[in-house]
């Protein structure tokens, strides 16, 4: 289903009609060109861009290029193609319905563009984000461990305790829940409702939380 490309600004609330409060995440997502338009064996599908790339100025005298990433040539190219002056810092595709038997072209071209307004308050939607990067985390933190005693002579408070028999199977079984990486994982909520669409402001408040920090990059895309 069609989407929307924004960025995570934070938390606010909200009252309805019945004066109760709703926490809402708050995403801002400015119009998405779209850069491409895939017809595959059986569906379609639309490239959405977001943001901007900073460009290595003209090899002109006096003039030096800014420091840090700029975009590549190639990126530079796609972006002249669907008539962009700069190349979207974020690009993602999007699955449309699945195309009739003809083959009928999707409704979506080049040059379009795809604003908040695509949503209406009240709707379900899946959200898309990447959660917050803990680092290298121990199991209490990672998995929930509960921990051994503080008290008694205990000196294993946060550590993991056996992970597996000796004997029988002589080795450790895969998936054991034990320290290590912890978030910085995509993950996709379903049925969040899109409670306000703020038009003006390329605005979308939703009720609960998504995946992702402050600024982060998600992507919102319309529940069948």
């Amino acid at each position: 289903m069609i989407g929307i490309i924004g960025k995570k600004l934070g938390m606010t609330q909200l009252f309805n009609e019945q004066g109760q409060q709703v926490p809402c995440t708050v995403v801002e997502a400015t119009p998405n060109p779209v850069t491409k338009v895939m017809a595959e064996a059986g569906f379609s599908s639309v490239e959405l861009g977001y943001g901007a790339q900073r460009t290595a100025r003209p090899n002109k005298k006096g003039e030096r290029t800014p420091k840090g990433d700029r975009a590549t040539k190639a990126e530079l190219g796609h972006a002249k193609k669907a008539g962009l002056e700069a190349a979207p810092a974020v690009l993602k595709s999007f699955r449309l319905d699945d195309a009739p038997a003809n083959g009928e072209a999707p409704t979506y071209n080049v040059g379009d563009v795809i604003k908040v307004d695509i949503f209406t308050p009240g709707e379900r939607v899946k959200v898309t984000g990447t959660s917050k990067g803990r680092g290298f985390q121990g199991v209490v933190k990672r998995h929930g461990f509960h921990g051994g005693p503080n008290t008694h002579g205990n000196t294993k408070h946060r550590k993991p305790g056996s992970i597996g028999a000796g004997t029988d199977p002589s080795r450790v079984i895969k998936g054991k829940k034990m320290p290590g990486q912890y978030g910085n994982k995509q993950h996709t909520a379903i049925s969040i409702r899109v409670e306000k669409v703020d038009a003006e402001r390329n605005l979308i408040y939703l009720r609960g939380s998504v995946a992702g920090p402050t600024n982060g990059i998600v992507f919102v895309r319309k529940q069948g």
